[in-house]
């Protein structure tokens, strides 16, 4: 045995482990509002944080010191002070923006609260229905995303579909399949006020937060939501773009309500998808992205797919599987759009 090895593993397991506890802390620093009391003021005490934020001295101290050994914060020994880092600011107290990436922190305790019944699916079979994890998974997914939909979606994703954008300028049809909290629809709404816009969802609880966000942005007339599936709906009303974003993977039969969607669309209609950034080989997939997209689709997209006996995809769906499904979906075309992301795979079909 090699003792080197095991060594670089230990510390390896150590720093996992540390990691899951950032990703904890983390949470807190985004919940309670910690990363915004600190953004932009410099040189902190403890008692300057705890002023600002409005908290418990004694939790604000233990964090303080937490997300230092993290590497979140600077520390200074000779005043005890912390300071968050305007590098780090502008991704952890930005809420809102298309940069923004503290809402990925805000899955953590979603997630592994299911943990005990997905090892228990490891067993038996079946998995977590969607609506278990609750109304903090899908205020936790909007967090995650909404300012990406809000500020990219029509500035610079659609861009790339200029027919589908004409249509919607000039008073067409968009449909959004597992509208979640609803922010595609919203951005859809604000730059195509002429567009019709449905957000379609079958978990009642997501169409309730749709409904109030749209609702709070003054859009409650410019949008429609409905708890539904593709199925329910009456293929005679076409739509010009139907978007599925980020959750073709999660379907509990993909090639049936790719199809319906397919039947949906205008003739000459365009489905707008988005994906994980994902390899088709897992080869390309073995990097910290990749590591956390295998945890959300063990935790949350594939169990929950399986919890309706579907084929539990799994969040590392890949171009060639997205594209064959599409295919036996009906699609005539199908490609790759030249969209950069980090995290994201964008997609074109058409019928």
């Amino acid at each position: 045995m090699d003792r080197d090895r095991v060594k670089n593993f230990a510390d390896k397991v150590f720093g996992d482990m540390a990691g899951a506890m950032t990703a904890g802390m983390g949470y807190v620093g985004v919940k309670t509002g910690l990363f915004r009391a600190m953004a932009g003021k410099g040189a902190m005490t403890v008692d300057d944080v705890t002023r600002e934020s409005g908290l418990m001295p004694r939790y604000v101290e233990e964090w303080l010191k937490g997300m230092t050994c993290a590497g979140y914060l600077d520390y200074a020994a000779a005043g005890e002070t912390y300071r968050l880092p305007d590098e780090h600011a502008f991704l952890l107290a930005s809420d809102d923006t298309d940069h923004f990436m503290g809402g990925l922190f805000s899955m953590v305790p979603v997630l592994l609260r299911t943990a005990p019944d997905v090892a228990t699916a490891f067993a038996r079979g079946g998995g977590v229905k969607f609506e278990a994890f609750g109304s903090e998974a899908v205020a936790g997914l909007d967090l995650m995303n909404r300012g990406q939909y809000e500020q990219r979606l029509t500035s610079y994703w659609l861009k790339a579909l200029p027919d589908a954008a004409a249509r919607l300028q000039a008073g067409g049809r968009a449909l959004d399949v597992g509208c979640g909290a609803g922010r595609v629809c919203m951005a859809l709404a604000k730059n195509f006020p002429a567009a019709t816009i449905v957000g379609l969802d079958p978990d009642k609880e997501s169409i309730r937060q749709a409904e109030t966000a749209a609702a709070a942005a003054g859009l409650s007339g410019r949008v429609s939501f409905v708890a539904a599936s593709t199925g329910d709906l009456d293929a005679s009303e076409r739509f010009d773009l139907v978007t599925a974003c980020d959750c073709i993977h999660d379907f509990a039969a993909p090639e049936r309500t790719l199809k319906e969607i397919h039947d949906l669309l205008d003739p000459h209609g365009t489905l707008f998808i988005i994906e994980p950034k994902a390899g088709d080989q897992l080869e390309d997939n073995i990097n910290p992205i990749g590591t956390m997209f295998y945890g959300f689709s063990i935790f949350h997209c594939m169990t929950q797919s399986l919890a309706r006996g579907g084929p539990g995809l799994g969040t590392c769906l890949g171009p060639a599987r997205t594209e064959a499904l599409l295919r036996n979906a009906g699609f005539q075309g199908f490609e790759r759009l030249d969209i950069k992301s980090p995290t994201n795979l964008f997609y074109a079909a058409r019928p």
